[in-house]
Protein backbone atom coordinates (compact mmCIF):
# COMPACT_ATOMS: atom_id res chain seq x y z
CA UNK A 1 0.00 0.00 0.00
CA UNK A 2 1.25 3.52 -0.26
CA UNK A 3 1.78 4.37 2.81
CA UNK A 4 0.89 7.96 4.21
CA UNK A 5 3.46 9.75 5.91
CA UNK A 6 1.11 11.72 8.27
CA UNK A 7 -1.65 9.36 10.35
CA UNK A 8 -4.23 9.85 12.83
CA UNK A 9 -4.06 8.89 16.06
CA UNK A 10 -4.24 10.10 19.97
CA UNK A 11 -1.55 11.99 21.80
CA UNK A 12 -1.72 11.48 25.76
CA UNK A 13 0.22 14.72 26.38
CA UNK A 14 0.81 14.58 30.22
CA UNK A 15 -0.92 12.80 33.33
CA UNK A 16 -4.19 14.22 33.67
CA UNK A 17 -7.99 13.75 32.81
CA UNK A 18 -9.68 13.12 30.06
CA UNK A 19 -8.77 16.50 28.02
CA UNK A 20 -5.01 14.76 28.40
CA UNK A 21 -5.96 12.45 25.32
CA UNK A 22 -5.78 14.65 22.19
CA UNK A 23 -7.06 13.37 18.82
CA UNK A 24 -4.82 14.49 15.80
CA UNK A 25 -4.23 14.45 11.94
CA UNK A 26 -1.34 14.87 11.52
CA UNK A 27 1.50 12.69 13.48
CA UNK A 28 4.28 11.24 11.75
CA UNK A 29 3.80 7.56 10.51
CA UNK A 30 6.19 5.36 12.03
CA UNK A 31 8.92 3.49 10.10
CA UNK A 32 9.46 0.19 11.42
CA UNK A 33 13.48 -0.67 12.10
CA UNK A 34 15.47 -3.74 11.63
CA UNK A 35 13.62 -6.79 13.13
CA UNK A 36 10.31 -4.61 13.32
CA UNK A 37 6.88 -4.52 11.08
CA UNK A 38 4.52 -2.09 10.75
CA UNK A 39 0.85 -2.71 10.99
CA UNK A 40 -1.81 -1.05 9.95
CA UNK A 41 -4.32 -0.77 13.16
CA UNK A 42 -7.62 -2.47 12.49
CA UNK A 43 -9.09 -2.07 15.85
CA UNK A 44 -7.77 -1.29 19.75
CA UNK A 45 -9.11 -2.79 23.08
CA UNK A 46 -9.86 -0.18 25.82
CA UNK A 47 -8.02 -1.56 28.72
CA UNK A 48 -7.97 -0.50 32.49
CA UNK A 49 -3.88 0.07 32.06
CA UNK A 50 -4.84 3.04 29.70
CA UNK A 51 -7.06 4.82 32.24
CA UNK A 52 -4.33 3.61 34.96
CA UNK A 53 -1.01 4.84 32.35
CA UNK A 54 -3.57 8.27 31.87
CA UNK A 55 -4.42 9.14 35.38
CA UNK A 56 -1.10 8.43 36.91
CA UNK A 57 -2.58 5.56 39.31
CA UNK A 58 0.91 3.15 39.40
CA UNK A 59 2.25 5.96 41.00
CA UNK A 60 2.92 4.85 45.19
CA UNK A 61 1.43 8.56 45.93
CA UNK A 62 -2.30 7.15 45.03
CA UNK A 63 -4.26 5.22 47.24
CA UNK A 64 -7.08 5.31 46.20
CA UNK A 65 -9.45 3.22 43.33
CA UNK A 66 -8.78 4.25 39.94
CA UNK A 67 -12.44 5.54 39.29
CA UNK A 68 -11.64 8.18 41.67
CA UNK A 69 -9.62 9.82 39.23
CA UNK A 70 -10.53 8.05 36.08
CA UNK A 71 -12.16 11.07 34.53
CA UNK A 72 -10.30 14.03 35.71
CA UNK A 73 -6.96 12.75 37.65
CA UNK A 74 -5.33 13.25 40.62
CA UNK A 75 -4.35 16.44 41.91
CA UNK A 76 -1.23 14.91 43.83
CA UNK A 77 1.28 12.88 41.63
CA UNK A 78 4.41 11.96 41.22
CA UNK A 79 5.21 11.90 37.80
CA UNK A 80 8.40 9.94 37.85
CA UNK A 81 6.94 6.53 39.11
CA UNK A 82 4.02 6.82 37.49
CA UNK A 83 4.09 3.61 35.16
CA UNK A 84 4.32 -0.06 34.41
CA UNK A 85 8.13 -0.10 34.66
CA UNK A 86 8.23 2.68 37.36
CA UNK A 87 9.62 4.98 35.50
CA UNK A 88 8.78 8.08 33.94
CA UNK A 89 7.02 8.01 30.40
CA UNK A 90 8.08 10.08 27.81
CA UNK A 91 5.12 12.69 26.78
CA UNK A 92 3.47 12.66 24.44
CA UNK A 93 2.93 8.82 23.94
CA UNK A 94 0.59 7.02 22.04
CA UNK A 95 -1.39 4.74 24.38
CA UNK A 96 -3.24 1.63 23.08
CA UNK A 97 -2.23 -1.95 24.28
CA UNK A 98 -4.52 -4.13 22.23
CA UNK A 99 -3.55 -4.29 18.51
CA UNK A 100 -5.69 -6.00 15.97
CA UNK A 101 -4.63 -5.13 12.20
CA UNK A 102 -2.86 -6.15 9.15
CA UNK A 103 1.31 -5.88 8.96
CA UNK A 104 1.94 -3.18 5.57
CA UNK A 105 5.87 -2.95 5.81
CA UNK A 106 8.48 -5.04 7.31
CA UNK A 107 12.11 -3.55 8.52
CA UNK A 108 15.57 -4.21 7.16
CA UNK A 109 15.89 -8.03 6.17
CA UNK A 110 12.36 -8.36 7.16
CA UNK A 111 10.37 -11.06 5.57
CA UNK A 112 8.14 -9.58 2.88
CA UNK A 113 6.14 -12.55 2.85
CA UNK A 114 4.43 -11.65 5.85
CA UNK A 115 2.86 -8.27 4.41
CA UNK A 116 -0.92 -8.32 4.35
CA UNK A 117 -1.01 -10.65 7.45
CA UNK A 118 -3.98 -10.12 10.22
CA UNK A 119 -1.98 -10.05 13.18
CA UNK A 120 -2.39 -9.42 16.68
CA UNK A 121 0.61 -8.02 18.82
CA UNK A 122 1.43 -9.34 22.11
CA UNK A 123 0.96 -6.25 24.68
CA UNK A 124 3.93 -7.11 27.53
CA UNK A 125 6.94 -7.47 25.00
CA UNK A 126 10.18 -8.93 25.78
CA UNK A 127 12.42 -8.10 22.82
CA UNK A 128 13.14 -4.32 24.03
CA UNK A 129 14.31 -5.94 27.16
CA UNK A 130 16.48 -8.65 26.08
CA UNK A 131 13.90 -10.88 27.37
CA UNK A 132 15.10 -10.56 30.59
CA UNK A 133 12.46 -12.46 33.04
CA UNK A 134 10.04 -9.44 35.36
CA UNK A 135 10.63 -6.49 33.22
CA UNK A 136 7.87 -4.55 31.40
CA UNK A 137 7.85 -2.84 28.09
CA UNK A 138 4.19 -2.24 27.25
CA UNK A 139 3.14 -1.56 24.25
CA UNK A 140 0.97 2.18 24.62
CA UNK A 141 2.79 2.44 27.18
CA UNK A 142 6.95 2.34 27.22
CA UNK A 143 6.44 2.61 23.26
CA UNK A 144 3.84 3.71 21.35
CA UNK A 145 0.57 1.53 21.11
CA UNK A 146 -2.55 0.73 18.60
CA UNK A 147 -4.85 4.14 18.95
CA UNK A 148 -3.43 5.15 15.61
CA UNK A 149 -3.84 4.20 12.14
CA UNK A 150 0.04 2.20 12.19
CA UNK A 151 2.16 1.17 14.82
CA UNK A 152 5.18 -0.43 14.64
CA UNK A 153 6.01 -3.78 16.01
CA UNK A 154 8.56 -6.73 16.96
CA UNK A 155 8.56 -8.77 14.23
CA UNK A 156 9.02 -11.76 16.39
CA UNK A 157 6.08 -11.01 18.99
CA UNK A 158 3.45 -10.40 16.08
CA UNK A 159 1.25 -13.12 15.97
CA UNK A 160 -0.88 -14.27 12.51
CA UNK A 161 -4.07 -15.12 13.61
CA UNK A 162 -5.81 -17.42 11.29
CA UNK A 163 -9.77 -16.94 12.33
CA UNK A 164 -13.39 -15.63 11.18
CA UNK A 165 -13.65 -13.25 13.88
CA UNK A 166 -14.37 -9.60 13.76
CA UNK A 167 -11.38 -7.44 13.99
CA UNK A 168 -12.62 -5.97 17.04
CA UNK A 169 -13.26 -9.26 18.89
CA UNK A 170 -9.57 -10.20 17.68
CA UNK A 171 -8.75 -6.48 19.40
CA UNK A 172 -10.42 -7.97 22.88
CA UNK A 173 -7.62 -10.25 23.22
CA UNK A 174 -4.17 -9.20 24.03
CA UNK A 175 -4.22 -7.35 27.18
CA UNK A 176 -7.54 -8.88 28.89
CA UNK A 177 -6.99 -12.06 28.20
CA UNK A 178 -3.52 -12.50 28.36
CA UNK A 179 -3.77 -10.59 31.88
CA UNK A 180 -5.96 -13.71 32.91
CA UNK A 181 -4.53 -16.59 30.98
CA UNK A 182 -1.35 -15.50 33.27
CA UNK A 183 -2.79 -15.65 36.29
CA UNK A 184 -4.41 -19.03 35.67
CA UNK A 185 -1.27 -20.38 34.28
CA UNK A 186 0.65 -19.00 37.37
CA UNK A 187 -1.58 -20.25 39.66
CA UNK A 188 -2.02 -23.78 37.67
CA UNK A 189 -5.63 -23.59 38.02
CA UNK A 190 -7.29 -27.26 37.35
CA UNK A 191 -10.69 -28.44 37.69
CA UNK A 192 -11.23 -27.42 40.77
CA UNK A 193 -13.32 -24.30 42.29
CA UNK A 194 -12.31 -20.81 41.16
CA UNK A 195 -13.91 -17.36 42.33
CA UNK A 196 -13.25 -14.15 39.79
CA UNK A 197 -13.68 -11.23 40.78
CA UNK A 198 -14.38 -8.05 38.62
CA UNK A 199 -16.24 -10.84 36.75
CA UNK A 200 -18.37 -8.54 34.06
CA UNK A 201 -14.89 -6.58 32.89
CA UNK A 202 -12.94 -7.40 30.41
CA UNK A 203 -10.14 -9.03 32.29
CA UNK A 204 -12.84 -11.13 34.06
CA UNK A 205 -15.08 -12.17 31.45
CA UNK A 206 -11.79 -13.59 29.76
CA UNK A 207 -10.75 -15.12 33.14
CA UNK A 208 -14.34 -17.09 33.24
CA UNK A 209 -13.72 -18.34 29.75
CA UNK A 210 -10.24 -19.49 30.48
CA UNK A 211 -10.99 -20.70 33.30
CA UNK A 212 -13.97 -22.84 32.46
CA UNK A 213 -11.77 -24.51 29.46
CA UNK A 214 -8.88 -25.55 32.17
CA UNK A 215 -11.80 -27.72 33.64
CA UNK A 216 -12.78 -25.24 36.91
CA UNK A 217 -16.10 -24.83 38.55
CA UNK A 218 -16.37 -20.81 37.61
CA UNK A 219 -17.91 -18.65 40.69
CA UNK A 220 -18.24 -15.41 39.15
CA UNK A 221 -18.27 -11.81 41.46
CA UNK A 222 -20.25 -9.41 39.74
CA UNK A 223 -23.44 -6.91 40.21
CA UNK A 224 -26.95 -8.49 40.17
CA UNK A 225 -27.54 -6.63 36.83
CA UNK A 226 -25.28 -8.28 35.28
CA UNK A 227 -25.85 -12.02 36.37
CA UNK A 228 -27.31 -13.27 33.70
CA UNK A 229 -24.83 -11.96 30.73
CA UNK A 230 -22.11 -13.34 33.28
CA UNK A 231 -23.64 -17.03 33.33
CA UNK A 232 -24.03 -16.91 29.44
CA UNK A 233 -19.99 -16.48 29.09
CA UNK A 234 -19.84 -19.76 31.27
CA UNK A 235 -19.79 -18.90 35.03
CA UNK A 236 -20.92 -22.13 37.34
CA UNK A 237 -22.86 -19.33 39.15
CA UNK A 238 -22.47 -16.27 40.40
CA UNK A 239 -22.84 -14.18 43.53
CA UNK A 240 -23.36 -10.44 44.07
CA UNK A 241 -19.93 -8.57 44.47
CA UNK A 242 -21.78 -6.88 47.68
CA UNK A 243 -22.99 -9.80 49.14
CA UNK A 244 -21.22 -11.36 52.85
CA UNK A 245 -19.12 -13.86 50.84
CA UNK A 246 -18.46 -15.97 53.77
CA UNK A 247 -21.90 -16.55 54.12
CA UNK A 248 -22.61 -17.18 50.96
CA UNK A 249 -19.64 -19.42 50.04
CA UNK A 250 -18.64 -20.81 53.21
CA UNK A 251 -14.78 -20.34 54.64
CA UNK A 252 -12.49 -22.35 53.14
CA UNK A 253 -14.25 -23.42 50.03
CA UNK A 254 -12.53 -22.01 47.30
CA UNK A 255 -9.09 -23.31 45.42
CA UNK A 256 -8.05 -20.18 43.91
CA UNK A 257 -9.10 -16.54 43.88
CA UNK A 258 -8.15 -14.89 40.70
CA UNK A 259 -8.89 -11.03 42.07
CA UNK A 260 -8.98 -8.30 39.59
CA UNK A 261 -10.48 -5.43 42.28
CA UNK A 262 -8.79 -5.78 45.84
CA UNK A 263 -9.76 -2.68 47.92
CA UNK A 264 -11.69 -3.38 51.39
CA UNK A 265 -13.00 -6.40 50.78
CA UNK A 266 -9.74 -8.16 50.32
CA UNK A 267 -9.03 -9.50 53.22
CA UNK A 268 -12.46 -12.10 52.80
CA UNK A 269 -10.43 -13.62 49.37
CA UNK A 270 -8.11 -15.31 52.13
CA UNK A 271 -10.37 -16.40 54.53
CA UNK A 272 -12.83 -17.73 51.72
CA UNK A 273 -9.21 -19.89 50.52
CA UNK A 274 -8.81 -23.38 51.63
CA UNK A 275 -5.74 -24.35 52.94
CA UNK A 276 -3.30 -24.36 51.03
CA UNK A 277 -5.28 -22.56 48.43
CA UNK A 278 -3.71 -19.92 46.11
CA UNK A 279 -4.43 -16.25 45.17
CA UNK A 280 -3.56 -14.42 42.39
CA UNK A 281 -3.95 -10.77 41.31
CA UNK A 282 -3.67 -8.39 38.66
CA UNK A 283 -5.25 -5.41 40.05
CA UNK A 284 -6.84 -3.53 42.48
CA UNK A 285 -9.57 -1.33 40.74
CA UNK A 286 -11.16 -0.80 44.20
CA UNK A 287 -8.18 0.40 45.61
CA UNK A 288 -4.53 -0.76 46.16
CA UNK A 289 -4.46 -0.78 49.87
CA UNK A 290 -5.73 -3.61 52.02
CA UNK A 291 -4.69 -5.06 54.92
CA UNK A 292 -3.61 -8.72 55.43
CA UNK A 293 -3.64 -11.20 58.91
CA UNK A 294 -0.02 -12.83 57.86
CA UNK A 295 -1.88 -15.64 60.20
CA UNK A 296 -4.25 -16.35 58.21
CA UNK A 297 -0.91 -16.37 54.71
CA UNK A 298 0.72 -18.78 57.22
CA UNK A 299 -1.57 -21.43 58.83
CA UNK A 300 -3.71 -21.89 56.32
CA UNK A 301 -0.63 -22.54 53.56
CA UNK A 302 -1.65 -19.73 51.43
CA UNK A 303 0.44 -18.99 48.22
CA UNK A 304 0.23 -15.79 46.70
CA UNK A 305 1.06 -14.78 43.58
CA UNK A 306 1.68 -11.30 41.70
CA UNK A 307 1.25 -11.41 38.14
CA UNK A 308 2.65 -9.24 35.70
CA UNK A 309 5.16 -10.43 33.59
CA UNK A 310 4.05 -12.80 31.14
CA UNK A 311 6.03 -16.26 30.16
CA UNK A 312 5.99 -16.42 26.22
CA UNK A 313 3.86 -19.43 26.35
CA UNK A 314 1.24 -17.32 28.10
CA UNK A 315 0.08 -15.17 24.45
CA UNK A 316 1.09 -18.38 22.54
CA UNK A 317 -1.43 -20.24 24.27
CA UNK A 318 -4.09 -17.56 23.63
CA UNK A 319 -3.41 -17.86 20.11
CA UNK A 320 -4.16 -21.53 19.76
CA UNK A 321 -6.73 -21.24 21.59
CA UNK A 322 -8.56 -18.48 19.21
CA UNK A 323 -7.31 -20.90 16.10
CA UNK A 324 -9.02 -24.00 18.08
CA UNK A 325 -12.25 -22.24 18.76
CA UNK A 326 -11.87 -22.71 22.19
CA UNK A 327 -12.36 -18.58 23.22
CA UNK A 328 -14.72 -16.21 21.99
CA UNK A 329 -14.19 -12.37 23.24
CA UNK A 330 -17.63 -10.83 24.25
CA UNK A 331 -17.23 -7.14 22.95
CA UNK A 332 -19.87 -4.67 24.26
CA UNK A 333 -19.41 -1.53 22.13
CA UNK A 334 -17.50 -0.17 19.25
CA UNK A 335 -16.47 3.50 18.89
CA UNK A 336 -14.61 5.74 16.15
CA UNK A 337 -11.03 6.55 17.57
CA UNK A 338 -11.76 10.24 17.48
CA UNK A 339 -14.56 9.54 20.38
CA UNK A 340 -12.07 8.24 23.09
CA UNK A 341 -12.89 10.41 25.39
CA UNK A 342 -16.32 9.46 25.01
CA UNK A 343 -15.60 5.58 25.04
CA UNK A 344 -13.48 5.89 28.41
CA UNK A 345 -16.02 7.65 30.33
CA UNK A 346 -18.30 4.77 29.32
CA UNK A 347 -15.45 2.36 30.50
CA UNK A 348 -15.62 4.39 33.74
CA UNK A 349 -18.92 3.80 33.74
CA UNK A 350 -18.78 0.31 33.83
CA UNK A 351 -22.35 -0.39 32.72
CA UNK A 352 -21.03 -2.81 30.06
CA UNK A 353 -20.51 -6.88 29.80
CA UNK A 354 -17.00 -7.48 27.96
CA UNK A 355 -14.52 -4.95 25.97
CA UNK A 356 -15.17 -1.44 24.48
CA UNK A 357 -13.42 -1.72 21.01
CA UNK A 358 -12.00 2.18 19.41
CA UNK A 359 -11.78 1.52 15.44
CA UNK A 360 -9.36 4.10 14.00
CA UNK A 361 -10.43 5.70 11.00
CA UNK A 362 -8.62 3.16 7.93
CA UNK A 363 -5.66 4.65 5.19
CA UNK A 364 -6.76 4.20 1.72
CA UNK A 365 -4.44 1.81 0.00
Amino acid sequence: MNIPKAMTGVHLVGHGGLDQLVYRTDIATPTPKANEVLIQVAAAGINNTDINTRIGWYSKTVTTDTETGGASGFEALDDDDASWSGEALTFPRIQGADVCGHIVAVGEDGDPARIGQRVLVRNMLRTYVDYRPYECWTIGSEMDGGFAQFVVAPAAETHAVDCDWADAELASIPCAYSTAENMLHRAGVQAERVLITGASGGVGSAAVQLAKRRGAHVIALTSHAKREEVLAIGADETVDRNADLIAELGAGSIDVVIDLVAGDQWPVFLDLLRRGGRYATAGAIAGPIAQIDVRTLYLKDLTLFGCTFQEDIVFENLISYIEAGEIRPLVAQTYPLSEIQKAQEAFLAKKHTGKLVLIPPQAVS
